[in-house]
């Protein structure tokens, strides 16, 4: 059976280098497949592979010529939708990679983005694991553009800001009808000891912290140098919190 972890929080916590290690470490255990939901389009970057297709440009274009009758009626929209996903997805030798790409232009998505999501559930079935890079705030959480999610890790940094954050979005959740499992806490980029004001701040989240990480130099360097974050240093704070992580994820099964 597939698990699926989704990593959300706002801007600049580092969801995408959290959601590269992620995929590394779970590849050691499974298939995986690593879903990049931010229009930003990182993760490939930071796993070190180039990005041809998005999900969005399949999107585009097949919205685009229903719109202007050019649309070949011989074909299910379905059956064009996952072949044109499967197109899309970037395989290498640990995982595979699908790019959501930019969001919807004006218009009407309802229609392609429900088409899209049974497209994208039935291509992740077919892996032990599905790592959801998420945009900031919960956008395609909500949109159901992304498949249920058994670990949601929200991400923070050490700010009143952050946590405020990660606790509205575990406070949308009820509102959502994406079905949600566990939900994790997870405080990264920490400079020294927290604060009593911070500290109290998570405390009162109610959300179950499964790490707190600390600012790391060999991550600095890994990224001034342009390499991709899985080239990271297994002496770093970043890599050994992450491989505890995923070890817990997998130890779930």
């Amino acid at each position: 059976m597939t698990k699926t972890i989704a990593i959300a929080g706002k801007g600049g916590t580092g969801k995408t280098t959290i959601a590269a290690l992620l995929v590394n470490f779970l590849s050691e255990n499974g298939e995986v497949l690593a879903i990049d939901a931010d229009p930003s389009e990182n993760l490939n970057m930071a796993l070190g592979v180039p990005l041809l297709k998005t999900v969005g440009g399949v999107r585009e274009r097949m919205t685009q010529n229903i719109t202007e009758g050019s649309f070949d009626q011989t074909i299910a929209k379905q059956d064009y939708l996952e072949g044109k996903i499967m197109e899309s997805v970037i395989e290498e030798d640990k995982f595979d990679l699908l790019a959501m790409g930019r969001p919807e232009g004006p218009g009407c998505y309802c229609g392609a983005n429900h088409m899209l999501r049974a497209s994208i559930d039935k291509l992740a079935g077919k892996y032990d694991y599905v790592v959801i890079d998420c945009e900031a705030g919960m956008e395609h959480v909500s949109r159901q553009t992304t498949r249920d999610v058994d670990v949601l890790l929200l991400l923070t940094d050490p700010t009143i800001r952050g946590i405020a954050t990660a606790k509205r979005m575990r406070d949308l959740m009820a509102d959502l009808r994406t079905t949600v499992g566990e939900v994790w806490l997870v405080v990264n980029r920490i400079k020294g000891e927290l604060s009593e004001n911070i500290k109290s701040a998570v405390e009162e989240t109610g959300l179950k912290t499964v790490a707190l990480i600390s600012d790391d130099n060999y991550l600095a360097e890994v990224e001034a140098e342009g390499k991709p974050i899985t080239e990271l240093s297994a002496e770093s704070s970043l890599w050994q919190a992450m491989k505890e992580l995923a070890d817990r994820i997998t130890s779930q099964e």
